[in-house]
This record gives C-alpha cells, structure tokens and sequence, in this order.
C-alpha cells in the first residue's frame, strides 16, 4: 500500500491533441516528471495529488493508477503478471471489482477476453488465500482495474475516477449531440480564453460551453459538482485528505466581472441550458436569449470572445453553404473587435465562410475528424490595429 505522502506514477488520459494543454495544467496544478503521449500523459505525485488532479484537471478523462507493467505474448503471461499483484493491498474478499480494458495487440484481439483472464487471476488468488472470491460487480464496483495491452507491453493500473471525468455533474439535461464537457473546456484553453473579456456563445445548446467558460474564468475546480470519484472506496480513501484539498481549491477561485451570454433560437434549449447552468451554481454569471445569432449584432464596444459548436444538422435542417456563409457575414458585418473560434467536422464547409482563418487546429469531436478555427475580427483595417500598437 502506498503511503500518502509518498510519490508515484500516474496516468491522465485525454482527446487527441490535447495532450500539451493536459501537461500544462498538470504543471500547473503541482505534478512533477510530466512526459506527453499519445491521448494521455505520464506524472507522478502522491496521494493526495491523485485526489487533486481528478476535482482540477479540466482536459482529463480518467486518471489511472500504474501498479504492474510486463511482457505479455499469451494469455498465461498474462494471468501471471495480474497474479504477481498482491490484491489483498486493494481490494477485501467482500469487496467487488470490475475490469475494463483497451487492447492493441496481435495476440490479445478481444477485451472481453482479457478482462475475463483477469478477473481469474485476481479471484484465483483470493480463494488461495482466504477462500473466499470477490464478486464482479458491472455498475458500482469497489475497485475498478484498468488493463492495457499494447503489443506485448501490458500495463495494470487502478482507475481513480470511476465514470469518465467528462462527467462533471451539472449537466442533466442535453439536445441530441451536446459537446463533451472535456472537449469544451480543451477548446476554450486552446482558444486561450482566462477570462478576459465579454464572452459569447451565439449557439448555446444545453450550455456546456457557458458553463466550462466561467469556470475556467473563475479557477473554479471543474468537478466540485461530482457526486463521486472511484478512489473513495479504495482501501486507504483519506477523507480529511481530500476535504482539505477540496478546500484549499475553493481558496483559488477568483472574481470574474465580465458578461457571459448564450444566445439560441429554440426555447426549450435554453430551459435546459439554464436548468444545467442552475446546477453548476453559475446563474449569476451567465444571461441567455433565446435569439438568432444571424440577425444579432455586438452592441458594446468591448471585445468579446466568442466560441462556438455550430449544429450539425440533427437538430437544425441546414443547407451548408448559406449557413456558413452567415457565419461568415454575421462576424464581419456585425461583431467587429471579436476573437472567434468554432469546431466544424463538415472540412468542406469551411470556405463558405468566406474568411480567412488565423488559426485551423485539427481535432476530434468523437470519432469526427473536425478543425477549431479562430477568426479575429478587427474594428476597422488590420493595419490599423497594428499601428495602435
């Protein structure tokens, strides 16, 4: 078992191309020894940090606890190498488990299977030892292990988050298609939004832009909505640990004084954008009108930043090239001195915008190749701008 204080190796996984924003916030929050990867990022830190990351880290998906990493090339390696874990350390006979699974290997093909010939080995070696197996629980387990085979290489963790981190708590209520609250909060770093201006989402949807938004602006702790983390059933759980971290991180949240608005042209969206934003504790913060963003205009002189997830067509009927171009004459025509992003996955739509992005930044939204585009829209020429300067 390891000691509270003592440093270990963990795991955060997130979306493609996330993974600098993800090591800088880790940096941000204390983490030491980062190293990027594919989807996700190596760190250590102790116990407590394990409890952190998992309230703070807003790119993250789940944070996974290594245990054990050898060479499999059949299934007995396998089973030998979960068996060489002394599950008694993290798991009591009367306790439950489940094991999930992500294989890329010639030799393991299905993660069925392996989550099976782990789950022999672990309770193999409770009956050995105590005479008595755990049970395999599906929906709430006591312990939830991570097994992860590339290749030859396999890699047993403990998974300290339970359900992904996408899911904050706030949001009850969604249209068909929201955006992943991770992927939100990863568009808005990308975007470098801290709070510094006026901010708008011009297409709201149930909210999650909005309500990632302000808590970015805010620092508030991006999970302090969430019912429950896996780890607060883990064998050494630390509640007066964790209420101090908890604590120490409302500390750290900060004014904001700015106006957040999301404007949408269908009624009951807004109602489910403001019932979430209700549950985030945000009302305060945030204004909603039901209003279309193509016959809106900036009424302040003031910058605003503005980020967006245009529809895809399952809620709204659109024909692509008008659409697009709105976008496109709206922003020029109605929203100077704005700073613009949007996520698109329709790649061929983009030139109907008619302008020429800054910045084209590839991504996913779930398994949709998309790009998230920034359009700075200048009050007056760009020559201009510069020479104020």
């Amino acid at each position: 078992m390891t000691q509270s204080n003592e440093q270990f190796e963990m795991v955060a996984k997130t979306f493609f191309g996330f993974e600098e924003i993800l090591a800088n916030e880790l940096r941000a929050l204390g983490a030491i020894k980062i190293s990027q990867g594919n989807r996700m990022v190596k760190f250590f830190g102790d116990t407590g940090f394990i409890y952190k990351a998992n309230l703070c880290l807003r790119t993250a998906l789940r944070i996974l606890k290594p245990l054990r990493s050898g060479f499999v090339k059949n299934e007995k390696q396998l089973y030998n190498l979960v068996s060489s874990i002394d599950w008694q350390d993290y798991l009591d006979s009367s306790d439950s488990f489940r094991v999930q699974s992500t294989v890329h290997s010639e030799t393991f093909t299905h993660s069925g299977f392996v989550n099976l010939k782990t789950k022999d080995a672990i309770a193999d070696q409770f009956r050995d030892h105590t005479g008595v197996r755990p049970d395999v629980e599906l929906d709430d387990p006591d312990l939830i292990i991570d097994v992860y085979i590339k290749h030859n290489t396999c890699v047993i963790s403990l998974d300290s988050s339970g359900n992904s981190l996408h899911q904050r708590g706030y949001r009850v209520k969604t249209n068909l298609a929201p955006i992943n609250e991770v992927l939100a909060a990863g568009l808005l770093l990308q975007a470098g939004w801290k709070g510094q201006t006026h901010f708008l989402d011009p297409m709201c949807g149930s909210g999650t832009i909005l309500i990632e938004a302000v808590m970015i602006a805010c620092n508030i702790p991006v999970n302090i909505n969430r019912k429950e983390f896996a780890f607060e059933k883990w064998l050494d759980w630390d509640m007066d640990l964790y209420d101090k971290i908890e604590k120490s991180c409302l500390q750290k949240v900060r004014d904001f004084n700015h106006q957040v608005k999301g404007y949408d042209i269908d009624s009951d969206t807004l109602e489910k954008a403001q019932t979430n934003i209700k549950n985030a504790n945000l009302s305060e913060f945030i204004t909603l009108e039901e209003k279309d963003f193509f016959t809106s205009h900036k009424k302040e002189e003031a910058a605003v930043f503005i980020v967006f997830n245009p529809p895809y067509g399952e809620r709204l009927k659109i024909d692509e090239e008008t659409f697009y171009k709105q976008i496109g004459d709206t922003l020029k025509n109605k929203y100077l001195n704005s700073n613009c992003w949007f996520i698109t996955s329709n790649l061929e739509a983009i030139k109907y915008v008619g302008l020429r992005p800054s910045r084209k930044i590839k991504m996913f939204n779930a398994k949709l190749e998309s790009r998230l585009l920034n359009y700075k829209i200048y009050a007056g020429s760009k020559k201009k701008k510069y020479n104020q300067h």
